[in-house]
C-alpha cells in the first residue's frame, strides 16, 4: 500500500450555461513515504486541481484518492478529520497564505498543537530548520520578504508532523536565486521526517534536482511518468521531449533555450 494512491481520477467543474469542463481526466499516481514525486506540465493542465483534490478542497467526480489506505474526504464546514490533518499543503502565494494580524510564533503554534509528537519541534527549532533567526517568532508577516514568508509557510506545514506534504507551485513567486534553495529545503525537511512530498511545478530543472519520480501532465492527463533519470534521459512522448528541449542551458555565450 502506497502513502498516496490516485486511481482513474476525474475532476470536473460546472460552467454556467455550458455544461461541465473536465480538469483532470483519468489520472493515476502513486507516492510512497520518503520519496518526492514531481508533477510537471504547462499552466492550466490540471496540476493544482490534483493538489486541491488530494487535500479535500475539490470533490472527486469519479475514480478515487486514498491516503494511507483511506479515502480522502472533501472538506466541509465541520472540523477536518484528524486523519487528513496528516496532509498539509504549501501554497504558491506566501503573501496570502499567512495571517497578517498574527505573529509568526502564534501561527507555528497552531501546527504544533495538532502534532501527535509534540516533542518533535518547538517554534525556535522550526525557524532554525527553515534557516530563519529565532527572533522572527515575535514579528508579523509584513516584516518578511516573499522568500522568508514561504519558509515560514513551510515551517507551519511541517509543525503539524505531516506524512504527506504538497507543494503547489511553492517556488513560482520567488526570485530565481531563491527557488532552488527553497525547493531543496522542502525535500530535506520531508525526508528527515520520513514523509512524502508531492512537488508541483512547471520548472523542470528544479524538479530534476529534488524529485525521485516525475509525472508529466498535459490537458488533464498524465502523458508520461517514471524515475526522473529515465524520463530525462529517454523521454518517450513528444510532449515531454518538447518540455525538456525548452529548459534553458548555459553554452558559454549566455543562457539559450534548448
Amino acid at each position: 500500500m502506497s502513502l498516496l494512491e490516485i486511481d482513474d481520477l476525474v475532476v470536473t467543474y460546472k460552467l454556467p450555461g455550458r455544461g461541465r469542463m473536465t480538469a483532470v481526466d483519468g489520472v493515476g499516481l502513486r507516492l510512497d513515504n520518503g520519496l518526492v514525486l514531481g508533477l510537471v506540465g504547462e499552466s492550466g493542465c490540471g496540476k493544482s486541481t490534483i493538489a486541491r483534490t488530494v487535500c479535500g478542497l475539490e470533490p472527486v467526480h469519479s475514480g478515487s484518492v486514498r491516503f494511507a489506505g483511506s479515502p480522502v474526504r472533501r472538506l466541509g464546514l465541520r472540523r477536518r478529520d484528524r486523519e487528513q490533518l496528516r496532509i498539509q499543503m504549501v501554497f504558491q502565494n506566501p503573501y496570502a497564505s499567512l495571517n497578517p494580524r498574527r505573529t509568526i510564533a502564534s501561527q507555528l503554534e497552531d501546527g504544533l498543537r495538532i502534532n501527535p509528537d509534540r516533542s518533535a519541534w518547538t517554534v525556535a527549532s522550526l525557524l532554525e530548520a527553515v534557516e530563519l533567526d529565532a527572533s522572527a517568532a515575535a514579528k508579523h508577516p509584513h516584516a518578511f520578504s516573499g522568500g522568508q514568508r514561504q519558509r515560514i509557510a513551510i515551517a507551519r506545514a511541517i509543525a503539524t508532523g505531516p506524512e504527506l506534504l504538497i507543494g503547489d507551485e511553492p517556488i513560482a513567486s520567488l526570485d530565481a536565486s531563491l527557488q532552488a534553495s527553497v525547493a531543496g529545503m522542502m525535500r530535506r525537511l520531508v525526508l528527515e521526517t520520513g514523509a512524502g512530498l508531492l512537488f508541483i511545478s512547471h520548472d523542470l530543472s528544479i524538479v530534476r534536482e529534488i524529485a525521485d519520480d516525475v509525472a508529466v501532465m498535459r490537458a488533464g492527463r498524465i502523458v508520461e511518468s517514471g524515475p526522473v533519470a529515465r524520463v530525462w534521459d529517454e523521454p518517450q512522448e513528444e510532449y515531454t521531449q518538447r518540455l525538456l528541449a525548452a529548459i534553458p542551458r548555459v553554452d558559454g555565450l549566455g543562457i539559450l533555450p534548448g
